[in-house]
């Protein structure tokens, strides 16, 4: 009896040591600290100790892959060559040249949006233009960091396939520049868009690809009602599978990345079960960071590393 108590919590010790390393996801570089997807916010969230740094990508119209959340200039973060913020939606990324694109400011939120409410212990960073992807990889190579990994995410939509480029050409942009950096081991790509995923699969098989999920009024790319089938899942259907983590099971993928609301005690442990990594975003206060943790996910994708690592400190779990 004394030896089977003892392999039991040896058996316990060792499930809770599995759970105990958090991939920590410094959200567009550190958004709530400093100008989203911006090289100064990259460079604080290494500094801060983060694993992973999660950007979005799209593709200038002389096909230079970019860092920014947003097909088009978002008035609430862009000022124009007078320092002025743009009166409306500005012209698509891919309309641009990346020397047009440079003339523009995105280091400021403007101070009258929600967004500057939203985020009002971001510092603004003037000057900070929108930067290539493969400037991040030299940010990263001449800070000597050799361990942070890369969340990219591809921003396209199958709605306004006149907003960036077709799936097979961004995924060909983006894993040259990731294969000239030579950071192919330290990359997983993401996308809400599936397509992009399965290109990577086929194309690429030991990259890890993260599924990216929500279901709102905003955009729903599940569509778990069946009534018709989501253009955004790559025919991989709800209606057909029964539940997300079976769908990106089905469709080859490694990670499930999900609102952290529609995370449950069930449908990680269902995720889990399928050999699926589980992250939660974007988490920016301590008591759903807590929440997440305590539901077993595998890493939190936040604006606010500073509360995640304080807290990761403080339960003693390492990232």
């Amino acid at each position: 009896m004394r030896r089977l108590i003892g392999l039991a919590v040896v058996c316990i010790a060792v499930g809770a040591s599995a759970q105990t390393t958090i991939d920590l996801q410094g959200h567009r570089g550190a958004r709530g600290l400093l100008a989203e997807n911006t090289l100064p916010g990259f460079a604080l969230a290494m500094k801060l100790g983060v694993t992973t740094l999660e950007l979005d990508v799209v593709a200038t119209r002389d096909g230079v892959l970019v860092i920014s959340h947003d097909p088009a200039l978002n008035p609430e973060i862009t000022r124009d060559s007078t320092g002025s913020f743009l009166k409306s939606t500005g012209p698509n990324i891919v309309e641009l040249s990346f020397d047009e694109l440079s003339r523009y400011d995105v280091g400021k939120i403007n101070p009258w949006s929600q967004y500057a409410r939203t985020f009002s212990s971001q510092r603004a960073v003037d000057g900070a233009r929108i930067p290539r992807l493969a400037e991040l990889f030299k940010l990263v190579r001449d800070s000597g960091n050799q361990k942070v990994r890369f969340a990219i995410e591809t921003k396209l939509t199958p709605h306004r396939p006149d907003q960036t480029p077709d799936p097979e050409t961004f995924v060909r942009l983006l894993m040259k520049d990731i294969g000239d950096a030579g950071l192919t081991d330290r990359v997983q790509i993401l996308s809400f868009d599936w397509r992009t995923l399965q290109i990577v699969q086929r194309d690429h098989p030991t990259v890890p690809t993260v599924y990216l999920t929500l279901q709102s009024r905003a955009l729903d790319n599940i569509m778990a009602s069946g009534e018709v089938d989501s253009p955004w899942n790559a025919g991989f259907t709800y209606r057909k599978h029964g539940s997300i983590p079976k769908m990106i099971k089905a469709a080859g993928g490694t990670h499930w990345s999900s609102n952290w609301r529609e995370l449950n005690a069930g449908n990680i442990a269902e995720a889990k079960g399928l050999g699926l990594k589980v992250l939660a975003w974007t988490v920016n206060d301590r008591e759903t960071m807590q929440r997440m943790l305590d539901l077993g996910v595998d890493g939190l994708v936040t604006d606010r590393p500073d509360i995640a690592i304080e807290l990761l400190t403080d339960r003693k779990l390492a990232w």
